[in-house]
């Protein structure tokens, strides 16, 4: 039977009504719900005028001002971290890594139900990134100072910091954030083509004007945008050039762009430095295994002799990772995690994770395998590499710590982030000034009053130890970078380990009461609504008590009786007072439809839609269908 499910959702831990609960597959981590909570994280993050749809209900509009002051519309995009900066670097840099996962494991994100999600968290960057770039040789690179910003601590619908904007110019240049938004958009565009092909064809457009400009206008983005420096000074912009013709090539199937990455293999250090890192700041690794793609699908024609050089650099990082490359390797704590720096490690935890899993698949689909100098690797060794890491993070590790917050029994409950650890501006409408919100919140021994699912905190030190502080910001902090590849990761261990049981287990957390599920029950109905060859099977599968009200988590399945395909569904969901996923709203009072990338439910598949609401279930019925 073809089941699609339109919601793969844990809607107990998103309302944080499971908060005290472990949520793991009986033989292995739920990857499955990590993919969910990793691209919350992103709604967290969000700036400007939230949709309806915005699930994380605890933030509110912010910077809806953003660039008003220069003449320039930059409400939008990302907050870098547990502050209120948009750094254009990092967030280009997690645009990227989001589009990367979207094109190598579509399959795989799509079957989790989570393409929409994660094509919604590329738009809310690449819909910045247009604004941010209103002529081909002007690139707005970063709203607010994060210096005012850091002496204040404040939601960000209370800002009250500097929201001055900067940008780069030809007398202003900067390749480096040019050239990894051009590889953002590029990337990007290849992500939608199959969903959006206008709105692909309008990114490629604004990629290639701004690798033209980051080419021809060379220097570094922070030697114009000085206030960055304190925050994400560059290292160099040869490898973002780099990095950005590889995703022109990519998205363009133009030799010109491989010629670029060919003809300045040497002189751009693509074919000379060896790393064994892959950060927002270097890229080389990134570049030297996206060029092996092309090198092992066979497409490198007369440049084949320069991309096995890449390649042999990307098999440098990866022997270095695996720790078979003769002694220079990548540094690994005891408990095993990959070790790079000591202010927020996990970044390039999921970034050296996320190259190895595309790796993998590159070598795979080949045929193929790589030689290190202390032995052969098979690309399951890339694979398993990669799921110790992805397994670290959700909890295998000293500490038995989720560094995934909201995912498992146990996680940092003392989030270095302004929003999470203030009340929401629904719970106090009246605001929290700059100095009150450290007096009052940051110094606060208790949790953080909202739970920020899905935040990549910075993880545990070289020893593997790890303190749950709201000032340990080496530690603590949540940054975009971090979490952008974890989509990717988690959906393909999904694909490869996940199963579909699951046990509860008591958390020690020190968060509100568990809610009661010992006591669920479930009741069906199948029945055939108003002539319409549709099944609907509605079963209670959870129940919790919180005070004197009790909730029930109602599961409806829709199933395609007849022998036809079934188009544009709309129901009747009538008595409903809680929350509902898995449908579309209409224009139309209680009227639901499927939700866009599920138009059509084919004969005898199933689609899932699930709500959350105290009494009696909900009444269901067709309106109308083709």
């Amino acid at each position: 039977m073809n089941i699609s499910l339109c919601i793969i959702t844990l809607l107990l831990l998103h309302l944080g009504l499971f908060l005290g609960a472990s949520l793991a597959y009986s033989s292995s981590f739920n990857y499955g719900d990590a993919v969910d909570k990793s691209l919350m994280f992103f709604e967290a993050q969000r700036s400007g005028k939230l949709p309806p749809q915005q699930r994380v209900k605890w933030r509110g509009d912010s910077g809806l001002n953003d660039g008003l002051s220069q003449g320039v519309d930059l409400v939008g995009g990302y907050y870098d971290a547990g502050d209120h900066v948009k750094f254009g670097l990092p967030m280009a840099y997690s645009v990227t890594m989001l589009a990367w996962g979207a094109i190598e494991f579509r399959k795989e994100i799509t079957d989790l139900n989570q393409m929409g999600h994660t094509l919604w968290a590329i738009k809310w960057g690449t819909d910045y990134f247009l604004k941010a770039h209103p002529q081909p040789n002007v690139l707005w690179g970063q709203v607010g100072d994060g210096a005012s910003d850091h002496y204040c601590w404040e939601r960000a619908e209370d800002m009250t910091t500097s929201r001055t904007a900067y940008k780069v110019d030809e007398e202003h240049p900067g390749s480096d954030i040019a050239g990894e938004t051009a590889a953002a958009l590029a990337a990007a565009s290849i992500a939608f083509k199959p969903y959006n092909s206008s709105y692909s064809s309008l990114l490629l457009i604004h990629a290639k004007q701004l690798f033209t400009f980051a080419d021809r206008f060379r220097g570094l983005y922070d030697d114009s945008i000085t206030s960055a420096q304190q925050f994400y000074t560059s290292s160099g912009y040869s490898d973002e050039l780099l990095w950005a013709a590889a995703w022109l090539h990519q998205a363009t199937d133009d030799e010109y762009y491989l010629k670029y990455v060919v003809d300045n293999a040497v002189y751009m250090g693509g074919t000379g430095w060896a790393v064994k890192e892959f950060s927002w700041d270097n890229k080389y690794a990134g570049v030297q295994i996206l060029l092996s793609k092309v090198l092992l699908e066979g497409k490198a024609g007369s440049y084949a002799s320069t991309l096995k050089q890449y390649q042999a650099k990307a098999d440098y990082f990866t022997c270095a990772s695996l720790q078979k490359n003769d002694g220079y390797n990548v540094q690994k704590t005891p408990g095993g995690l990959v070790y790079v720096r000591e202010w927020n490690n996990m970044q390039y935890v999921s970034s050296s994770a996320f190259l190895l899993v595309a790796y993998s698949k590159y070598l795979s689909d080949a045929k193929t395998q790589i030689n290190c100098p202390d032995g052969q690797v098979q690309p399951q060794e890339l694979l398993n590499f990669a799921k110790s890491q992805a397994d670290y993070i959700l909890g295998k590790n000293p500490e038995g710590m989720s560094y995934l917050v909201g995912s498992g029994p146990k996680y940092p409950v003392h989030v270095h982030h302004r929003g999470a650890s203030i009340a929401s501006i629904f719970s106090i409408r009246s605001e929290v000034g700059c100095i009150q919100g450290f007096e009052a919140w940051y110094h606060r021994a208790e949790p953080n009053p909202n739970i920020i699912y899905g935040a990549l905190v910075g993880g545990p030190d070289k020893n593997d130890e790890f303190s749950d502080d709201r000032s340990n910001y080496e530690q603590t902090e949540p940054t975009l970078s971090g979490s952008a590849p974890l989509v990717g990761i988690f959906a393909k261990l999904q694909s490869l380990y996940g199963n579909s049981g699951y046990y509860h287990k008591e958390s020690s957390v020190p968060h509100p009461k568990t809610p009661n599920t010992t006591s669920s029950w479930k009741t069906s109905l199948s029945k055939t609504l108003e002539g319409a060859p549709i099944e609907f099977l509605h079963s209670i599968t959870s129940s919790w008590t919180v005070g004197a009200t009790t909730y029930y988590r109602h599961r409806v399945i829709i199933k395609n009786t007849s022998l036809e395909p079934i188009t544009d569904l709309k129901l009747v969901i009538e008595n409903l007072s809680g929350s509902i996923w898995g449908l579309s709203p209409t224009n139309e009072k209680n009227i639901y439809e499927l939700p866009q990338w599920l138009n059509v439910l084919n004969p005898d598949s199933e689609c899932m839609f699930v709500y959350v609401q105290e009494g009696p279930q909900a009444k269901i019925s067709v309106q109308s269908f083709h």
